[in-house]
């Protein structure tokens, strides 16, 4: 499974990961990323100098942004073998400062009808706080225009938005008439992005895979919006902010934490911790995250697949989604309603 949970972490070795990474995530998405994880997965010299490097920061997402930052080719392996080797005291710095921030807007494609659902339950406007916001552009999903599938648009209340999203859609997903209220919006980062910075966009472009040019376009024009009126964003770990975050919270509104492909990069006791916390406070959890982050949520999952995301709503599952909101595929209850 690919998670990186500390045990797994601990039993897998990074030629593994890196064959699993070409396998079963760039495969079909980055062609360029593809090459370079199995040709990495299959050099002994590549690899010597990977381990050398924290746990943490092996991940062939983060290695290989941060070759690309240093001035990396896009190249096929064996040019950016020779490049990589000539060049590893330079992308080891970078990996060692830097942290795998992805912020892909067109997540909020599984998010929107998780948020729908807790809306429909309430008469109430949400409160949304994402735990590892990076540079906040998922804490906007009323700012941008959606179509699941074949559908009909679905626009912000302003109208249609520079930010378009378009998903696969498959099963019942219960796509809102309307978009949430969203009264108060803040997000938790160990290091939060700017999107004022000119730095912190080269990352958060840097990020977004080889060949992906709508999804650069999109986090581009996400940008835009959140610069126009950027959230509160706080500097600090999940586990020490959350409290006083969610204290800060609108009172009159309801309370939503999300967790989007951030609680991986949790080690598992801290991850469980979390977790506990989140359950315990006066607030709905919308979780999107891989198969092996969460054991409660994969164990009522009806067909996990390695390499998908599950969406859950406070534990459950709702729906299995692609790692960049590619698509949705909801569940349907074995008594014809979505669980």
């Amino acid at each position: 499974m690919l998670s990186c949970e500390d045990a797994a972490m601990a039993e897998r070795n990074t030629t593994d990961w890196y064959r699993n990474f070409g396998e079963l995530e760039a495969r079909g998405q980055s062609p360029i990323f593809e090459a370079w994880a199995l040709g990495i997965s299959d050099d002994a010299d590549v690899i010597a100098l990977i381990d050398e490097l924290p746990l943490q920061k092996r991940q062939p997402n983060l290695v290989f942004a941060s070759a690309r930052l240093a001035g990396a080719p896009l190249a096929g392996y064996p040019e950016f073998r020779g490049w990589l080797l000539e060049n590893w005291p330079a992308v080891a710095r970078e990996a060692a400062e830097r942290m795998t921030q992805t912020n892909e807007p067109r997540r909020c494609a599984a998010l929107l009808p998780a948020l729908g659902l807790i809306a429909e339950a309430s008469d109430r406007p949400i409160a949304l706080l994402e735990l590892g916001a990076s540079a906040g552009l998922c804490l906007y999903p009323d700012h941008y225009s959606y179509r699941f599938g074949n559908a009909a648009w679905l626009h912000p209340d302003a109208g249609a938005s520079t930010v378009r999203i378009e998903t696969e859609a498959a099963g019942p997903i219960p796509v809102p008439g309307a978009m949430p209220r969203i009264a108060w919006r803040a997000g938790v980062d160990v290091h939060p992005l700017d999107v004022r910075d000119p730095a912190d966009v080269e990352w958060l472009e840097t990020l977004v895979w080889p060949e992906q040019n709508e999804r650069l376009e999109r986090i581009r024009e996400a940008i835009e919006i959140v610069r126009a009126d950027p959230p509160t964003l706080i500097r600090g770990s999940a586990i020490d902010e959350l409290g006083p975050a969610a204290r800060a919270a609108q009172s009159d509104a309801t309370l939503v934490i999300v967790t989007s492909a951030m609680l991986v990069y949790v080690p598992y006791l801290e991850r469980m911790r979390l977790v506990d916390d989140i359950r315990a406070l006066n607030a709905s959890w919308i979780s999107l995250d891989g198969i092996g982050v969460l054991p409660d949520v994969d164990a009522r999952h009806p067909h996990p697949q390695p390499g998908q995301f599950t969406l859950s709503l406070d534990g459950e599952p709702l729906a299995e989604v692609g790692p960049h909101g590619q698509f949705v595929n909801w569940f349907v209850h074995p008594a014809g309603t979505p669980q």
